[in-house]
């Protein structure tokens, strides 16, 4: 299919903390916000993890028929937007959501587009992102996927219609 590689720090096949029902989490290598608290701090250099071909980790995906949906984590995942937006294409065939993390804000996305980085791509193929950096100040356990009260939930295909982040629950 294709020929793209992404570079990840891991894979869980069947998470239930990154997002609704029973999901596929690709935690990307690379993260340039470093935060404070950061859960997943082995993800931030970004010549660390493992450089793999999108096509295996697909393969992975299908293979797992219980699987609701898969979750772009990392690391940063918009640092690697165009690899993981040809991802999202064919995951969405398949029928699945996609959820991705992310320290940028949906502002910051919007505002920063253009025809190099894939920004707007990827939040194209995404039906919800969690924005905005982690903030040990306000970290929060009784958060419901989100790791600080600072984070949103964002509705991806609203908020690219509405050209405005609107946010929701999952």
């Amino acid at each position: 299919m294709y020929d793209i590689m992404l570079r990840i720090a891991g894979t869980a096949n069947d998470s239930i903390v990154d997002g609704p029902g029973i999901r596929f989490t690709i935690f990307t290598q690379g993260c340039p916000h470093n935060c404070a608290g950061c859960h997943n701090p082995q993800t931030h250099r970004f010549d660390g993890g493992t450089l793999v071909a999108i096509d295996s980790i697909l393969e992975q995906i299908f293979g797992n028929p219980l699987l609701d949906g898969v979750t772009f984590s990392g690391g940063e995942p918009f640092c690697q937007a165009e690899a993981l937006y040809y991802m999202g294409l064919e995951i969405k065939k398949h029928g699945l959501n996609i959820i991705t993390y992310t320290g940028f804000t949906f502002e910051y996305l919007i505002e920063h587009s253009d025809s190099k980085n894939f920004y707007k791509e990827l939040l194209s193929v995404c039906d919800y992102i969690v924005d905005g950096r982690f903030e040990i100040d306000k970290k929060d356990y009784t958060l419901k996927f989100k790791g600080s009260s600072n984070q949103r939930i964002i509705d991806c295909k609203r908020s690219l219609a509405e050209n405005a982040a609107i946010e929701t629950e999952l």
